[in-house]
């Protein structure tokens, strides 16, 4: 790997930040804003070649929405039969045909990435706060209540330590922390006890994704190189994500599905 790509190489062995896509979606969110605040700064010459700019962006956009409208309205076939064949009682009838614009393809592209994210429990209940932390009372008076600790079963990752007791803000006991889910793969209709690989999203709360939290309905992401499943070019797959359908706290095991 050459030397300049650091970045890549510590993102390979690592991963992101646990809130990037939260933080990158608000990013993306905040950045209409942001381009209406330059365009109203910006004077002369930058001005026009910002605006020539935007409204490029802007005539494309409505290309490409017209071109989505017209994929559902019907057109006037074309005259393929020479005028003088059709008989009387037809000349009224115009052939009505429907406009294909976008490709099968581009169409088989949105179904696959649309049922890529389809996941076996689509809704689930939220958690709320107090049903996941437990205040915990500090200091002599026991009047400090600034510490929480978590009531659910949680994943903490390989090397971690905790903080001394004074600054730690949330406790995630022992007994609840879990390293291992038992995955079961839909298409082969078998279970594997499978190393978690880390907490991909709980959609509860971006805090929870952040402290470990699984929950019913959590995505996880778990080591399947033991499976032995490779990919169209020949590579082993090293790590999938899968969903919790159980209630690991009241189970004592996680129970997962693979989402393939």
């Amino acid at each position: 790997m050459p030397q300049n790509e650091h970045i890549e190489l510590f993102r390979k062995r690592h991963g992101r930040r646990f809130d990037y896509e939260e933080r990158k979606r608000k990013k993306e969110a905040r950045q209409p804003h942001v381009q209406s605040k330059t365009a109203k700064k910006l004077r002369g010459l930058k001005a026009k070649l910002h605006n020539k700019k935007r409204h490029a962006e802007k005539v494309q956009l409505k290309k490409t929405l017209k071109m989505h409208e017209e994929r559902k309205t019907k057109q006037k076939a074309e005259d393929t039969v020479p005028k003088g064949v059709e008989p009387a009682y037809l000349l009224d009838r115009q052939e009505q045909t429907s406009a294909k614009v976008l490709s099968n393809m581009i169409k088989q592209k949105r179904k696959e990435k649309a049922g890529k994210w389809d996941v076996p429990l689509p809704k689930v209940k939220a958690m709320s706060e107090a049903e996941v932390f437990k205040v915990i009372k500090t200091g002599k008076t026991k009047r400090k209540a600034w510490k929480r600790m978590v009531t659910k079963v949680t994943y903490v990752g390989e090397g971690f330590t905790r903080k001394p007791a004074k600054f730690e803000r949330f406790i995630r006991p022992m007994g609840l922390r879990f390293k291992k889910a038992h995955v079961t793969h839909p298409e082969l209709k078998a279970t594997f006890n499978l190393p978690i690989i880390g907490v991909k999203k709980n959609p509860s709360s971006p805090m929870y994704t952040s402290l470990g939290v699984i929950t019913k309905g959590t995505i996880v992401e778990v080591n399947i190189s033991e499976l032995g499943l490779v990919t169209q070019t020949g590579k082993v797959v090293w790590g999938k994500y899968a969903q919790v359908t159980n209630h690991p706290e009241n189970d004592g095991c996680i129970n997962a599905v693979l989402l393939v």
